[in-house]
């Protein structure tokens, strides 16, 4: 058997972590496309115009957002593999186990 409790928390960080990407990420796709296109980059607001800001300020948010998905997938991975090699169901003693057939102790009445 394997931790099913590791398992289940590398499935929330790997899931939020696409989740994240996907909801948040179109908002940091353009920063590389502006910065070596055109030499200026700008911050885009629905009810305002658009207004200049420094490219290696937004290219530094761009590689923050990116690494903090990065980081939330990767421990996922890292709880998945910990959790399907994980012997926690395996160790439990005898006199420990509950249910059906587990407890062997006559003396425990």
């Amino acid at each position: 058997m394997s931790d099913m409790r590791y398992i289940i928390i590398g499935i929330v960080l790997i899931f939020s972590g696409f989740l994240i990407l996907g909801i948040f990420g179109h908002d940091y796709q353009i920063a590389n496309i502006e910065a070596s296109e055109f030499d200026e980059c700008y911050e885009y607001y629905n009810d305002k115009e658009p207004v200049t800001v420094s490219c290696s300020s937004k290219i530094f948010n761009q590689t923050l957002f990116f690494a903090i998905v990065i980081v939330l997938i990767v421990s996922g991975i890292i709880s998945l593999v910990k959790g399907v090699k994980g012997k926690w169901d395996n160790e439990v003693k005898s006199e420990d186990m509950v249910g059906p057939g587990g407890d062997k102790n006559p003396e425990k009445d």
